[in-house]
């Protein structure tokens, strides 16, 4: 982990809430093409990200492709990158029977108890239940609609939160 230790973190998922699925909710149950979802990415997105008062890290499938094909397109520097437990180590079958996201434990600890947001289109209640009992510090768990992605209420909520800290 790099950064200012007094920074609050924000988890970055790239599919859904910077490359949403189209404005038909149905729609993100099929297949896009990753190019033309990518001439969507602006770079008024990457500014309004980068205003916010936090350390981004992605938190994405992507790792570090985030680095070489999102942060360019947007305008960001290099992020860090949370880099994901092998499945065989992940805690699927408790993490399935509460209903967790396969990423929660993992944004988890990489936090180390810093403060963080995370937006993601897979949070869930049980998401924010399991962080608020298992994390030290704060934590907003912002689920964004994978269909239209990060929109000015995301970014309202996102920096009100992080400002009261």
């Amino acid at each position: 982990m790099t950064g200012n230790a007094e920074r609050p973190l924000l988890f970055l998922d790239v599919d859904g809430p910077l490359l949403p699925f189209g404005e038909d909710p149905q729609r993100a149950l099929r297949v896009t093409a990753p190019d033309s979802r990518l001439a969507r990415l602006t770079a008024e997105v990457g500014r309004r990200l980068a205003a916010l008062p936090c350390e981004l890290v992605w938190a994405t499938t992507w790792e570090d492709e985030a680095n070489a094909e999102i942060a360019p397109r947007i305008g960001l520097p290099r992020l860090p990158v949370v880099s994901w437990p092998d499945p065989s180590d992940r805690h699927e079958r408790e993490d399935q029977w509460f209903g967790l996201c396969w990423k929660t434990r993992t944004l988890v600890n990489w936090a180390g108890g810093r403060p963080f947001a995370w937006v993601d289109d897979e949070i869930t209640d049980a998401d924010r239940e399991w962080v608020f009992a298992h994390h030290s510090g704060q934590a907003l768990l912002h689920h964004v609609e994978s269909y239209r992605g990060l929109a000015d209420d995301d970014f309202a909520a996102l920096d009100q939160w992080l400002r009261a800290l």
